[in-house]
């Protein structure tokens, strides 16, 4: 099962960074998180890697409901949205599909918020 909703844009990783912010804020999410692992792993092992960061979204409400319904759904908890360059001039973004990251879980009710998480964020993906 794929994991991921991806589209690859033809932007620089700010401009794909603020459009990804932007989106995700359309569907009521914030980034709580913003991991720049291509700094990370420069300063901690000496590495040179792509430009990617790893941009934790949460919407508030959801997570509530997922909190209530599941108590340690925490541990996969926020959605992770990934922007990587994967050329110069060309990004992916790729969205957790939280119902394939939810599947060993078994809660109906989690289910149920997984399904309108994934609506959410095909939307932001798709109106890149």
């Amino acid at each position: 099962m794929k994991y991921t909703f991806s589209k690859t844009l033809d932007l620089s990783m700010d401009e794909a960074i603020d459009r990804v912010t932007r989106q995700l804020k359309e569907e009521g999410f914030g980034v709580l998180t913003d991991i720049d692992v291509q700094g990370t792993l420069k300063k901690k092992i000496d590495v040179d890697f792509r430009p990617y960061r790893i941009l934790g979204a949460c919407n508030p409400g959801f997570a509530h409901k997922a909190l209530e319904a599941e108590p340690e759904i925490g541990t996969m908890l926020p959605c992770n949205v990934v922007v990587q360059e994967i050329e110069p001039g060309k990004v992916q973004v790729s969205a957790i599909d939280p119902i394939a990251s939810m599947q060993a879980v078994d809660n109906a009710a989690l289910g149920e918020i997984a399904s309108q998480v994934q609506a959410r964020l095909r939307n932001v993906i798709n109106a890149l």
